[in-house]
C-alpha cells in the first residue's frame, strides 16, 4: 500500500446542504492527498433517489470551490474512472454483482417484505437479534434483476482490523449479516456501491465518520469475497455542539457551509478552524495558512475525542486571518459591505475604525444596521442637556466650545489628523479643572451619541469643515 499513489475521495449524498461535519471529512481527505502529491476525487453517491434534493450536486461543488478544496477527478471535470455520479454507473455495479453471483456470494432475495417482517417479529418475540442470514435459502435462484440482490457473507467470523486513528478494532459475528447489494429498482445500496467505486478508482485511504465503524465488518467481508485488500480506514471524531455533549448535526442547528461565506468569513479561516477540530500538529501555533496546513497535516495525529464547536474561537481565528490581508484588500472588502451611499471618502476614512470592531465582513452590515455609523453621514439631533458635563454651567460649556473652535481653526486642513487634533484638545483640557469639561461636549457635539469613538478620531474622519460646523451648532 505504501508504494501506491495516495488516492482519497469525498463522496457526499445530494440530500441537502453540506455542513461542517461533511466538510471536515472532505478537508482531511484533501489535505492528505495534497500532502502526498496524490489524487483527490469528488464522487456523488446519489443512489437513494427518494432522499435526493434538487440542486444539491451544484451546492456541493459550490461549497468545495468556495473553500478551495479543488478535486482532481469528479463529475464536472471527468477523469480515468468517469462517470463520478453513482446513478450513471449502474452497469459497473451489475458487473461486480455478477462476479459475486458467480462466486456464490450473492443471491436474489426470495422473500416478500411481509415475510421478512414476520421473521423480524419472531426474533423480537424470542428476544433475539434479527439476522437475515438465518433465513437464507438453501438453493439460490437465478437473478433476473426484478428482486433485490443480497450479499452472502463468505464466512461468519469475528473481524479485526486496523484504523489509522483508532488502532486495532474488532467486532463479533453479530455484526455480519446478508445485506442488499442491489435494490429491486436497479440501484445499488451504499454498502455495495461505495466499495465498488473505491476498488475501481484505486482509493487508498477512506476518511469517514465514526458512525461507519459498526458497518466496517460488512465492508471487509465484501472485500474478502472479491479477494481484494481493502483501503486504509481513517475514522474521524465527531464535531460536538457548543454544549459539548451531543454531536453537531443539521437537526441541532449545524449551518450550511455556504452560510459562513454569506456571513463574511474567510475560507482560509474556516479551513484552519475545521482542521483543528480533531487534529493538532503540536506546538502553540494556531493560525495556519492553507499551505502550512498541508505541510503539517498527518492522519496519524487525528484525535479520537470529539471537538466542541465554538463560534467565538472561529471569530477570533477569522480576525487573525483578516489581519494577514493587505490594507487594500481589507479596505476593499469593508467598503463592499457598506451601503452604496457610504462608499465615499468618509467611508474610506472609517475603515480602520470599522476594522477594530469586526471579526468577519458580515459584522460591517450589523454595525450599519444598528445605526452606529449614521452620525458620520448626517448631523444628529440631541437635547442640549447632553452637552453638559457634570455640574458645569451652560455658559462655561459654551465658552469651552468656542475655545475649541478657535484652536482647531489654527490647524491647516491637510494637517487635520488625529494626532494634531488630540494635541490641541488635550492642551485646552489640561488647563481646566477636569478634562471632561472639553472632551465630553466635543464628543457629543460631533456624534450625538452616549457611546462613540473618541472625539479625535471622529473629527479626523469628519474633516475640518464638518467638525467646526457641528461644534458651532452645539454652541
Amino acid at each position: 500500500m505504501s508504494d501506491k499513489k495516495i488516492v482519497t475521495r469525498f463522496a457526499p449524498s445530494p440530500t441537502g446542504f453540506i455542513h461542517v461535519g461533511n466538510i471536515r471529512t472532505a478537508l482531511y481527505a484533501w489535505l492528505w492527498a495534497r500532502k502526498n502529491n496524490g489524487q483527490f476525487i469528488l464522487r456523488i453517491e446519489d443512489t437513494d433517489k427518494e432522499r435526493e434534493v434538487e440542486g444539491s450536486i451544484f451546492h456541493i461543488q459550490k461549497s468545495l470551490k468556495w473553500l478551495g478544496l479543488n478535486w482532481d477527478q469528479g463529475p464536472d471535470i471527468g477523469g480515468l474512472y468517469a462517470p463520478y455520479i453513482q446513478s450513471e454507473r449502474l452497469d459497473i455495479y451489475k458487473k461486480y454483482a455478477q462476479i459475486l453471483i458467480n462466486k456464490g456470494f450473492a443471491y436474489p432475495d426470495p422473500y416478500s417484505e411481509e415475510e421478512v417482517g414476520q421473521f423480524r417479529n419472531k426474533a423480537e418475540l424470542e428476544k433475539k437479534p434479527f439476522l437475515y442470514r438465518e433465513h437464507r435459502p438453501e438453493k439460490f435462484d437465478i437473478w433476473d434483476e426484478t428482486k433485490p440482490l443480497r450479499f452472502k457473507i463468505p464466512e461468519i467470523k469475528n473481524y479485526k482490523w486496523n484504523d489509522i486513528v483508532w488502532g486495532e478494532l474488532s467486532a463479533g459475528t453479530e455484526a455480519l449479516d446478508d445485506f442488499i447489494l442491489i435494490k429491486s429498482d436497479g440501484y445499488p445500496t451504499y454498502n455495495f456501491a461505495h466499495i465498488v467505486d473505491d476498488i475501481e478508482m484505486g482509493v487508498t485511504h477512506v476518511v469517514r465518520g465514526q458512525e461507519f465503524i459498526s458497518s466496517t465488518p460488512k465492508f471487509l467481508s465484501v472485500y474478502e469475497a472479491f479477494g481484494i485488500t481493502p483501503p486504509l480506514f481513517v475514522t474521524t471524531p465527531p464535531i460536538m455542539g457548543d454544549s459539548g455533549n451531543k454531536k453537531l448535526s443539521k437537526r441541532d442547528g449545524a449551518k450550511d457551509i455556504l452560510d459562513y461565506e454569506k456571513e463574511g468569513y474567510l475560507s482560509d479561516a474556516v479551513i484552519n478552524y475545521l482542521a483543528f477540530l480533531g487534529f493538532n500538529p503540536g506546538g502553540e501555533k494556531e493560525v495556519y495558512t492553507r499551505e502550512e496546513l498541508i505541510n503539517v497535516f498527518d492522519i496519524k495525529k487525528i484525535q479520537r475525542s470529539g471537538a466542541k464547536w465554538n463560534d467565538d474561537k472561529l471569530n477570533w481565528l477569522n480576525k487573525e486571518h483578516i489581519k494577514l490581508l493587505s490594507k487594500n484588500e481589507i479596505e476593499k472588502s469593508i467598503l463592499e459591505y457598506l451601503p452604496k451611499e457610504m462608499q465615499n471618502d468618509i467611508g474610506k476614512k472609517l475603515v480602520p475604525l470599522i476594522f477594530e470592531r469586526i471579526s468577519k465582513w458580515g459584522d460591517v452590515e450589523d454595525i450599519v444596521t444598528r445605526g452606529e455609523l449614521d452620525f458620520f453621514f448626517k448631523k444628529s439631533d440631541y437635547d442640549k442637556g447632553k452637552l453638559i458635563y457634570k455640574n458645569i454651567s451652560l455658559e462655561k460649556i459654551k465658552n469651552n466650545l468656542e475655545l475649541v473652535i478657535k484652536a482647531l481653526e489654527q490647524i491647516k486642513e491637510e494637517n487635520f489628523t488625529v494626532e494634531n487634533i488630540k494635541n490641541v484638545l488635550m492642551t485646552l483640557a489640561d488647563n481646566l479643572e477636569s478634562r471632561g469639561e472639553v472632551l465630553h461636549p466635543v464628543r457629543f457635539a460631533l456624534s450625538g451619541l452616549d457611546k462613540s469613538p473618541d472625539p479625535f478620531i471622529i473629527a479626523e474622519i469628519l474633516g475640518k469643515n464638518e467638525t467646526l460646523s457641528r461644534l458651532q451648532k452645539a454652541i
